[in-house]
């Protein structure tokens, strides 16, 4: 290390800040030693660092190659130190491809009559600050926290209800099977359970069961809640912050419903 040219040494210092620094800006927000919007602006300026790396391996690199001798060594640390960024660039554009095709955060398998949250639930989501729950018939063009944010005309026409109608992996009720709704509470509750969920409510009389997902870098938190009815269960997930879910939450019903799937299978055997 000490015989290193000074600009080698630079590129890989830098190489070492950068995973950590989004280690702090995730973990950080996660433990709460600031809010979700700090946590998401450090996310978003280290751009700003990773467009620092790319341009010190593109001069490191290009010094090692001029160098009499040459080293090969500094030359594969000029050309790591460009696939970093590189690898950096495509998971922010994939973000951002995600972000355009998850234009909404609240996911339900009912459009027409998506499952509501108890009171205690609600009470949560207000407590946290979390964005209001959405009329599923309205358009996006018509709801504060889009209007707030801005939304594309095209998106401004559309409602939550037509939004995941649209989506090719559309999330659908799961069939009861001939279950009960007891059967059915239980084996909601354990999926959620095997999930990681946390505050999982249930109520076999009503048929609600409720509860908690965290993600695991940011700790952002989704409320989920699923609906047990005679003939069909329901499912909806819907985070308390932000504009986009990233298909977090569609991933999240397809997940917990193929697990209720599976209990109730084997509970029928």
């Amino acid at each position: 290390m000490a015989n290193l040219p000074r600009h080698t040494k630079i590129l890989l210092a830098l190489l070492a800040v950068l995973p950590l620094y989004f280690l702090i800006a995730a973990l950080g927000t996660k433990i709460g030693l600031w809010g979700w919007q700090f946590g998401l602006l450090m996310l978003g300026g280290g751009t700003i660092l990773v467009a620092l790396v790319a341009l010190a391996a593109l001069v490191s690199l290009i010094l090692a190659v001029r160098a009499k001798p040459r080293r090969g060594g500094l030359v594969a640390i000029g050309i790591a130190g460009l696939l970093v960024p590189a690898a950096a660039l495509v998971m922010f554009l994939s973000a951002g491809s995600k972000a355009g095709d998850n234009p909404i955060h609240d996911i339900a398998t009912n459009t027409g009559n998506p499952p509501a949250f108890s009171a205690e639930t609600m009470a949560a989501r207000e407590a946290a600050g979390a964005n209001p729950l959405a009329d599923y018939q309205l358009p996006l063009g018509q709801i504060a926290l889009y209007q707030q944010s801005g939304v594309s005309p095209e998106l401004a026409v559309k409602s939550h209800a037509q939004i995941i109608t649209d989506r090719p992996d559309r999330p659908a009720p799961l069939p009861s099977g001939g279950a009960t709704k007891a059967q059915g509470v239980a084996a909601v509750a354990a999926a959620m359970g095997a999930m990681g969920f946390t505050e999982i409510r249930s109520d076999p009389a009503t048929g609600m069961v409720e509860g908690v997902a965290g993600t695991f870098w940011f700790g952002f938190k989704d409320d989920v809640v699923a609906r047990v009815g005679d003939a069909q269960i329901d499912f909806r997930s819907v985070s308390r912050v932000g504009m986009s879910d990233l298909g977090a939450n569609t991933a999240r019903i397809i997940d917990l419903r193929a697990r209720t799937e599976a209990i109730l299978g084997s509970a029928a055997r």
